[in-house]
């Protein structure tokens, strides 16, 4: 089995720390990346993060999970109210899958309210913080070594 955790970003949050503070603080992606590392590293695990603002780029990484990772922890940003081809490519991963999302999108706009990944996640961290990717690795390595 693999050992890596697939962890994926969509648009804007390369901007994390910069954009919008008062919602998503000021942690960066960076920042996101290391506790999730050492997360992730306690319990034998690696993890590979991306970050994409396009949508095929971020479908191209989840085929490539298909083949590399064990696991995928994902925050698709408005692609998670939008994109059915996301949904579609993580219907074709065979491991767990962690949605994730930074503010508490149903204390928000509506159209926040419905998501396509939840369809197929395994779970879902809303409202953390950015806290919320290590709480996602933490259940992924959990479940993965049961």
């Amino acid at each position: 089995m693999s050992k890596l955790i697939y962890i994926l970003n969509g648009p804007n949050l390369n901007l994390l720390g910069q954009r919008q503070p008062e919602i998503y603080g000021h942690a960066t992606l960076q920042d996101v990346e290391h506790a999730c590392a050492a997360v992730a590293q306690a319990q034998g695990f690696d993890v590979a993060l991306f970050q994409s603002n396009h949508e095929g780029v971020i479908i191209d990484t989840i085929h490539e999970a298909r083949l590399k990772a064990a696991a995928i922890v994902i925050n698709p940003g408005a692609f998670t109210h939008t994109s059915v081809a996301i949904l579609d490519a993580l219907n074709a991963f065979e491991g767990p899958v962690f949605e994730v999302h930074i503010s508490n999108v149903h204390k928000r706009e509506a159209f926040r309210h419905h998501s396509y990944v939840s369809m197929r996640a395994d779970g879902v961290m809303a409202g953390f913080g950015v806290e919320g990717y290590s709480l996602a690795v933490r259940r992924v390595c959990s479940i993965l070594t049961k």
